[in-house]
């Protein structure tokens, strides 16, 4: 097992800006703890400062309780699986996975035991020996995380492993690894920029945005309760409904975006009069207006039919806002619908600091009744 800590851990390439900046941190062993953030924001580089490949700026990182800042990587007892795989092409799948315990004078014997439990994990088996060039992009993935496993290292570390991978690819081996996780009790950390993955497979999620940490937390935590207006844009697909806000105390009325009217009481939504706020709503949360239920009407700008669910796209004011309708809608563009927006649904953000005053009271998690 392997745990992690973080304190002011900082990172800066010209010693003026910081790439990261005081990341303080704290990761379980057998955690399966996934960093996120758009392109540059310095999840990749966190992830290689703690596998010893970038040099730390300042602040420490332990490992076991064991400043590890200036050891290097071959002494961390990690593993590391890359977004490129990292293969080399003129060894055969055998000889990859074993590349590692070779390096570590591993005794052949246990190299074969090792080998043949790990292939078979993975169902590999049949290709070990075949060459990365003959394997399709989800094998060599399978090949790059068993040369992973089979160092029975404590900790690994994964890049956008599956950033190279189909949609249908992604999707399985989300479940393979999280699945591999779980059977052999090791910590991972896991970066990727896809926040479907982020939400799907780990135990906490960081949500890194220009070196800074955004939020720290359960997926549904991030989900139900953001930190701010970026984890809320950020974490949820579609994502959130966003719109400026502005309280009118003597009609005790909400109005965003100049177009929607909503009645609200303002002392229980701690909102201070004439205050401009901005508000977040889940596309989900937009219900279908009913005879008896409709608070507006609106004209559908786009549909996108999923199947399962109907996206139904429409404009507030200047902004896009997305409804998503469980099961199949015949609405087409142009059409003009009812819906219901209720004020328990909305999430309300200082517009000034992205700061979160109230999240949405309707986001309760179903209890399973058991009998």
């Amino acid at each position: 097992m392997s745990q992690i800590e973080m304190i002011d851990l900082s990172k800066s390439y010209n010693k003026q800006k910081n790439v990261l900046d005081k990341v303080d941190l704290f990761i379980e062993e057998g955690e399966f703890f996934v960093l996120v953030g758009p392109s540059g924001s310095g999840k990749s580089t966190l992830l290689r400062m703690i596998a010893g490949l970038e040099e730390i700026t300042s602040g420490t990182l332990k490992m076991n309780d064991q400043i590890v800042n200036h050891l290097p990587p071959k002494d961390r007892n990690l593993s590391m699986v890359f977004q490129n795989y990292a293969l080399y092409p003129h060894l055969s799948v055998e000889q990859n996975i074993l590349f590692g315990l070779n390096a570590k004078k591993v005794d052949k014997q246990e190299q074969k035991r090792r080998l043949l439990e790990t292939a078979e994990m993975m169902g590999i088996s049949e290709l070990l020996k075949r060459k990365p060039k003959e394997l399709s992009g989800g094998q060599r993935q399978r090949v790059a995380l068993a040369r992973s496993v089979v160092s029975e290292a404590p900790l690994c570390l994964m890049d956008e492993p599956l950033s190279n991978l189909d949609a249908k690819l992604r999707s399985q081996m989300r479940l393979e690894i999280r699945r591999l996780q779980k059977k052999l009790g090791m910590t991972m950390i896991y970066v990727t920029h896809d926040q479907v993955e982020a939400m799907t497979m780990g135990d906490r999620i960081m949500v890194l945005n220009d070196g800074k940490i955004q939020q720290i937390g359960k997926p549904i935590t991030l989900y139900n309760e953001p930190a701010n207006l970026f984890v809320a844009s950020f974490i949820g697909s579609p994502k959130m409904n966003m719109g400026k806000a502005v309280f009118h105390a003597d009609l005790n009325q909400l109005v965003i975006e100049e177009t929607i009217h909503l009645d609200i009481d303002a002392v229980t939504y701690e909102i201070p009069s004439d205050s401009n706020v901005t508000i977040g709503i889940r596309p989900e949360h937009l219900y279908p207006g009913t005879l008896n239920n409709t608070s507006h009407e609106i004209e559908v700008i786009n549909v996108e039919q999923l199947g399962n669910d109907t996206l139904i796209v429409f404009g507030v004011g200047k902004e896009i806002w997305t409804a998503k309708w469980p099961g199949q809608w015949d609405v087409q563009v142009g059409e003009k619908i009812p819906i219901h927006i209720a004020i328990e649904n909305l999430s309300f953000f200082n517009s000034d600091t992205g700061l979160l005053i109230k999240p949405a009271t309707t986001s309760k998690q179903h209890e399973v009744v058991t009998a």
